[in-house]
């Protein structure tokens, strides 16, 4: 398939996601988290394009966890130049991720999750923003689904990751690249010249979606190619019968 054909049918698939959830409307002011990942510069670039053509706002925001020294420092330097290339508002918040790691005895994937969101939420307030916007895609769901599997049987915990849910007070969290396969965020980067940064600690298997991702999906994907497709199904008709809105 031609660059230009392949580029079409994403924008193509991604149009039709956001018409079906209602995510994104005239005058939002969405706020995109941007680690810097290729997810996160593919879900930059898609909203600063769309944002342009369907007349709403678009502000980048960095959460720096403070857990990979000057690897993570980079990161955060990659977003600001980003935003100044695209001529978008950035802004860069620390959290404190280890110490709430301790303090309340949690995994460290858990903490950096729960103070992120809680970052994100105080930012988007204060730039007057309706609306965050993640880069989690179709993969993310698949190991969404199994992560959740192996700590709970609760059906509202199987719906795994949600388009559109409640962040805080009036802002909504909107996930615009949920029908993308990983492969298609970075062929929708390769079409587009994108660069973005890599994060060592994603291949860390120590961590559970780490071992999900690398050990446990290839393993079932042997047996069923579609076995991804298959799990964000499940969510889907998860979250149908749930009612639709989870924690994910």
């Amino acid at each position: 398939m031609r660059r230009v054909e392949f580029a079409a049918r994403i924008w193509s698939k991604l149009l039709a996601f956001d018409k079906a959830e209602s995510l994104l409307k005239r005058g939002d002011r969405v706020l995109a988290a941007v680690s810097g990942g290729p997810d996160s510069v593919c879900l930059a670039h898609f909203l600063r394009t769309l944002g342009r053509r369907k007349g709403f706002s678009v502000a980048l925001a960095h959460v720096h966890h403070g857990l990979r020294g000057r690897e993570a420092d980079r990161d955060a330097r990659f977003v600001r130049d980003l935003g100044r290339q695209w001529e978008l508002p950035v802004s860069v918040t620390s959290v404190p991720v280890r110490a709430l790691s301790r303090a309340r005895g949690q995994g460290i994937e858990e903490a950096a999750r729960k103070l992120r969101y809680q970052a994100l939420a105080k930012e988007a307030r204060r730039l007057g923003c309706n609306k965050v916007a993640t880069g989690h895609h179709l993969d993310d769901q698949a190991e969404t689904v199994l992560l959740h599997l192996l700590r709970s049987s609760r059906l509202a915990a199987l719906a795994g990751i949600s388009p559109r849910r409640r962040l805080s007070g009036r802002i909504t969290l909107i996930r615009p690249l949920l029908p993308l396969r990983r492969c298609e965020v970075l062929a929708y980067l390769q079409v587009h010249d994108l660069k973005h940064r890599r994060d060592s600690s994603n291949r860390d298997t120590h961590f559970t979606r780490n071992w999900i991702r690398k050990r446990v999906l290839p393993l079932l994907e042997s047996r069923n190619p579609r076995i991804r497709e298959r799990l964000a199904g499940f969510a889907a008709q998860a979250r149908a019968v749930t009612g639709g809105e989870n924690l994910g």
